[in-house]
């Protein structure tokens, strides 16, 4: 029976680098800034057109090996008191498996072009994490191989996490989505071959009209 080895290292987590060593490690390849609002941890200021590079610097140099992406967050400053930059930010916290250090890599988002690289390929858990920042703030991740929604339903209308959208606003879901797309994908993903995508369908409705009933036909104690 062979078993597969962990990417968890062996034996006790070792110490790492300090933060001010961290930033100066990462000054030297690429242009960051410490943000002074994260007062309890490190949070670098990236420009987006590097993203990628650094995010693979972080995993790959063997004295940051920043081997985990623990989350794409998206962040709204909208009417935030005092702030005067880009309205939209995208964190990536990392974590290293090897070391006790951490950081936290933010690209900050104009409204008007409201787009940052995808990094999909060099953390798997970034495919969902990006859909989601997308599904719920609209912030594009060039490159993302199937950016659709996650969490809201595929005829949502809007991103309900930005802060100008109408909280109390209720949408109806019509029909089922049959992720076709994205069960074909994983397929061949396995190495299986489509030899024949059948008849497509719209989707099936949620409700059947018939089995509303009419406001002539309710009465007054009546239970729906």
């Amino acid at each position: 029976m062979m078993v597969k080895k962990s990417n968890v290292p062996d034996g006790p987590m070792l110490p790492g680098l300090s933060l001010d060593q961290i930033v100066t490690v990462l000054a030297e390849k690429f242009t960051v800034v410490r943000d002074a609002s994260d007062q309890w941890g490190l949070t670098l200021v990236a420009p987006a057109e590097k993203l990628r590079d650094i995010m693979r610097f972080l995993r790959d140099e063997p004295t940051l090996q920043f081997a985990m992406l623990l989350d794409v967050v998206g962040v709204d400053y909208l009417a935030y008191p005092g702030h005067r930059g880009e309205r939209y930010a995208v964190l990536y916290p990392m974590k290293s498996l090897t070391f006790r250090h951490r950081v936290t890599i933010k690209v900050t988002v104009d409204e008007d072009a409201c787009v940052v690289p995808s990094i999909h390929e060099l953390f798997k858990s970034a495919d969902w994490a990006e859909r989601e920042t997308w599904d719920q703030y609209g912030i594009i991740f060039a490159g993302h191989p199937n950016l659709k929604r996650l969490l809201n339903h595929h005829e949502f209308v809007g991103h309900p996490l930005r802060k100008d959208y109408p909280c109390q606003k209720r949408q109806k879901l019509s029909t089922n989505d049959q992720m076709l797309d994205q069960l074909e994908a994983r397929l061949r993903a396995r190495g299986y071959t489509i030899l024949d995508h059948g008849e497509s369908h719209a989707g099936t409705p949620i409700t059947d009209a018939s089995s509303v009933p009419s406001l002539g036909t309710v009465k007054a104690g009546d239970k729906l």
